[in-house]
């Protein structure tokens, strides 16, 4: 496609003659909560640009180095770009920004390779790898490797930061001759969290505009010691980012006591473990961006955390994974397992593939008169609407296919907030639901 290679080859030229640092970001899950992190930590002492939206592509990376957003099916508006990529690549400009913090998505073989082609990092992250998008690799061998890949294109010179708490990603740093520094919640690392605290309202109603929950943690680096606290902000996710942030700041050659002060200023993306007041008083824990199996577990465990007064729930509407291959029915079935363990008053499941999170939660002990099953989410939605009661708690998750967003539509106290607040809210995609 013309546009395509057109864009790659402008995008890398405007690399070449700009010569920003360029940070780059993959793995399973937390690419975009930690893209916004390091772009907040490092905003205030960089010219910083990032991805926006889902602009983690063969589109989308050489967009934003060319700092435009798609035009759709306009003509006229391709053209402008294509002006404007071409400035860039011939004429150094004094107000491009000196640093670009990239993610880079990797969906099948060969993406990384392609996105390393544009811009070849001089900081690679590696979040975290599981079975996400597998059924495109065929094993988890072959998606390790891609993953692990970007490792190996950094810029000679280079660093890479790296989860501690991921033996697979872990593994892959050692293979690397890049000077490494890792961060991590559990594991010992280079930079890590500790006194980790949680504070969740236990409340008989949540109302719009509230403070829902407090997280405050330690972060240790070597001599430096900083305590953050951040409001609304949920499970260790939004730990690891800011500890991955931290990491490539110091890389950098920040302090941490340059960057703590603006941990409340990074993004909370939609869709990405977001509290919002529901119906009748309940609290929606609105995870409906995506979904791969650690990343769902990692959600059950902030579920758990929440104390329900008297009759109240914990509720886990838990859409379809997709994506994931051979490994489709054995990964659902875990989940089900895990939803069984306890913390889970009732285990509402949506779409074909989710019946088998219904069957591990029974094989594991929940009762069948707790676990409901929609075959989509809007049916999900309408049966939740007359079944919620005040002071519940749902966790809202599932793959994008699943469009879980439309359960999280059905009960929020404030449905007209939806284009602001929810995933997927532009035309195209309410257009094709």
């Amino acid at each position: 496609m013309f546009i395509q290679k057109y864009l790659k080859n402008q995008a890398r030229k405007i690399v070449e003659r700009q010569q920003p640092k360029i940070i780059a970001i993959t793995g399973s899950v937390g690419k975009t909560s930690t893209r916004n992190a390091i772009a907040a930590l490092l905003g205030t002492h960089f010219a910083v640009r990032t991805n926006i939206k889902n602009y983690n592509n063969e589109f989308g990376v050489p967009l934003t180095i060319i700092g435009a957003t798609s035009p759709g099916r306009s003509v006229f508006g391709w053209l402008k770009i294509l002006v404007r990529a071409w400035k860039l690549a011939s004429k150094r400009q004094t107000d491009y920004p000196n640093l670009l913090v990239l993610e880079y998505g990797a969906d099948k073989p060969g993406d990384i390779k392609y996105l390393c082609e544009i811009a070849k990092p001089d900081i690679a992250v590696l979040t975290a790898i599981s079975p996400a998008h597998l059924e495109n690799f065929g094993t988890m061998e072959k998606l390790i490797e891609e993953k692990g890949s970007l490792l190996r294109f950094v810029k000679e010179g280079g660093k890479i930061v790296v989860n501690a708490d991921d033996t697979k990603v872990m593994e892959l740093a050692s293979r690397t001759h890049a000077p490494a520094k890792s961060f991590g919640i559990s594991a010992p690392a280079d930079v890590h969290a500790t006194d980790i605290h949680l504070e969740t309202r236990e409340d008989f109603s949540f109302e719009p505009g509230e403070v829902f929950s407090t997280l405050t943690f330690d972060i240790e680096a070597h001599e430096e010691k900083e305590t953050v606290a951040m409001t609304n902000r949920l499970g260790r996710g939004p730990i690891a980012s800011v500890l991955s942030a931290m990491a490539v700041g110091q890389s950098l050659g920040l302090h941490l006591s340059q960057m703590k002060h603006l941990v409340e200023k990074i993004s909370s993306e939609p869709g990405r473990m977001h509290p919002i007041a529901g119906i009748k008083g309940s609290l929606l824990l609105d995870d409906s961006y995506n979904a791969a199996p650690a990343a769902m577990v990692a959600a059950l465990e902030v579920l758990k955390q929440f104390r329900v007064v008297e009759s109240a729930r914990r509720i886990a509407v838990l859409g379809a994974m997709a994506e994931l291959g051979p490994l489709t029915q054995d990964e659902h079935r875990l989940l089900g397992l895990r939803v069984a363990e306890g913390g889970v008053d009732l285990l509402v499941c949506v779409g074909e593939a989710a019946q088998d999170i219904c069957k591990g939660a029974i094989e594991a002990g929940m009762s069948e008169d707790h676990i409901q099953f929609f075959p989509n989410a809007k049916e999900a939605g309408r049966w939740l609407d007359r079944e919620v009661r005040k002071g519940d708690v749902l966790l809202i998750k599932g793959s994008q296919s699943t469009r879980m967003e439309w359960v999280v539509k059905d009960l929020m106290a404030e449905p007209l907030q939806a284009s602001q607040l929810l995933v997927r809210q532009d035309s195209k995609w309410l257009e094709a639901s």
